[in-house]
C-alpha cells in the first residue's frame, strides 16, 4: 500500500490508517448496497419528512462528522425546493434555542463513526424536548454504538448503519468519512438511484486507480521542505478543505500547520499565511462558472513572488490548470460523468488522507496513534452535558 509493504505499515504503527484509506472503494460498494437494499424504507422515510411544510433538514456531528454535512448541504442545495442547513453538534449542544425552532418541522441527520460521543446524544435529547415535529436519520459505523441503540423501535429513527470494516481502528476518520458522505448523498437523492449508482460505480473505478498508481504524484510534494499547507475550495470542497486541513493536523500531531478557506475568502486576510514553506491546494469546482473564480485565485497565487507551491486537484484535465500551477493532478484523462460535487470531493480526499498520512511519516508520527498522551482521543471524552431547562 502506497509504496510500502504491510511489515513496513505494521512497523510505522500505521497499519490501521493505511489499510482503512486504501480499501475504501470496496466500503464504497458496500455502502451502495446498503443504501440499495433499504431503498423502499429510505425513500418512504425520507418522502413522509419532506412534503411537510417548511421542513428544515440539518446535518450534524462533530469535526469530520460536521464537515460531512457542510459537503453534503452544499451539493443537494443546488436546485432544490427546500433549505439542507448545517450546523455542528458542538454549535447546538452550547445554544440549542440559537438553531431548533419549536414550530418549524425538523429533519435531523446525524453523522457518528462511533455513535458514543456526548454530543451525539445529546443532541437526540435536545432535538426532541425543544422542536415538537423531529425525525432522526443517524448515519453511523458502530452497530453497538448507543445511537444505534436508541434507534431500534422509534418509528421517528432511520438507522443507516455503514460497513462494520468503516468504524476505523485507526485515530482519524477515513472510511467513516467517506461511506457515511456517500450514504448521505444517496438517501436524499434516492428517487434518482439508479443515476446516482452509475456515478458511483465510475467513482469506484477511479478511487481504486488513485489509491494504486495516482498517490505516487505526492511523492515530490512530500519531499519539499514545507511547514504549513492550505486547503482552498469553494461549495463542497471548502467542506472537504476543512477536513482535508483536520486530517493533516490530526496525524501530524499539529507539527505541520494546515488552514483550509474558500476561494474568495482567503484574499481577505487569511493569505498571510502564505510564507517560502507552504504548500497551496486547490480543489477546482465542476461548475464552469464556479470554476472563473478558481482559476482567477490560482493565477494569482502562482504568480504570487515567494518560493511557494501551487498544487491544484481537478476531476478532468484542463490545460489552462496545468500551466497555473507548480503541481497539476487530475482524477481522469478521458471526460468524467461524474458531475455530483459530493462524489468528487470523495476523490479528492483521497489524495489528502494520503498526504497526511506519508507527512505523518514524515514527522515521525504513528498514524494509528498521533496522540499516545491522550491529549486527544479517538472518541471524545471528558465533555460534560448539561441538563437544559
Amino acid at each position: 500500500m502506497f509504496g510500502s509493504s504491510v511489515h513496513d505499515w505494521k512497523e510505522l504503527k500505521g497499519i490501521n490508517t493505511a489499510t482503512e484509506i486504501f480499501r475504501q472503494p470496496e466500503l464504497w460498494l458496500e455502502t451502495l448496497k446498503i443504501v440499495e437494499f433499504q431503498r423502499e424504507k429510505i425513500d418512504k422515510f425520507i418522502t413522509e419528512n419532506l412534503i411537510k411544510e417548511n421542513i428544515r433538514v440539518i446535518f450534524t456531528g462533530a469535526g469530520t462528522s460536521a464537515y460531512i454535512g457542510d459537503i453534503v448541504s452544499s451539493q443537494l442545495n443546488k436546485g432544490k425546493t427546500y433549505i439542507f442547513e448545517s450546523i455542528p453538534s458542538t454549535d447546538i449542544v452550547v445554544n440549542p434555542e440559537t438553531y431548533f425552532k419549536k414550530n418549524i418541522p425538523t429533519l435531523m441527520v446525524s453523522f457518528a463513526r462511533s455513535g458514543n460521543s456526548p454530543e451525539s446524544i445529546a443532541i437526540y435529547d435536545l432535538a426532541n424536548k425543544l422542536i415538537d415535529d423531529v425525525s432522526h436519520v443517524f448515519i453511523t459505523c458502530n452497530k453497538d454504538g448507543k445511537l444505534a441503540e436508541i434507534a431500534q423501535n422509534k418509528e421517528n429513527v432511520l438507522l443507516l448503519m455503514m460497513p462494520e470494516e468503516s468504524n476505523d481502528k485507526g485515530f482519524a476518520m477515513t472510511s467513516s468519512f467517506s461511506c457515511m458522505t456517500l450514504a448521505a448523498l444517496l438517501t436524499f437523492n434516492i428517487k434518482a438511484f439508479e443515476e446516482k449508482k452509475k456515478q458511483v460505480m465510475e467513482m469506484v473505478e477511479i478511487g481504486d486507480d488513485v489509491l494504486k498508481n495516482q498517490f505516487s504524484k505526492l511523492n515530490k510534494l512530500i519531499d519539499y521542505d514545507f511547514e504549513r499547507v492550505v486547503y482552498l475550495g469553494s461549495g463542497s470542497f471548502y467542506g472537504l478543505s476543512k477536513e482535508s486541513s483536520l486530517k493533516l493536523l490530526e496525524l501530524t500531531r499539529g507539527q505541520i500547520t494546515s488552514f483550509s478557506e474558500t476561494i474568495l475568502g482567503f484574499r481577505h486576510g487569511p493569505k498571510s499565511i502564505l510564507n517560502d514553506k507552504t504548500l497551496v491546494f486547490i480543489f477546482l469546482s465542476l461548475d464552469e462558472y464556479s470554476r472563473k473564480y478558481d482559476l482567477d485565485l490560482l493565477n494569482e497565487i502562482y504568480h504570487d513572488l515567494g518560493d511557494h507551491k501551487v498544487i491544484a486537484i481537478s476531476n478532468n484535465y484542463l490545460k489552462e490548470v496545468e500551466e497555473l500551477s507548480d503541481h497539476y493532478i487530475y482524477l481522469s484523462k478521458e471526460k468524467s460523468n461524474i458531475n455530483d460535487n459530493g462524489f468528487v470531493a470523495l476523490l479528492y480526499a483521497l489524495f489528502a488522507q494520503v498526504l497526511a498520512l506519508k507527512v505523518s511519516i514524515k514527522t515521525k508520527i504513528e498514524p494509528d496513534n498521533p496522540s499516545p498522551s491522550g491529549l486527544v482521543n479517538r472518541v471524545v471524552k471528558g465533555v460534560n452535558i448539561y441538563e437544559y431547562n
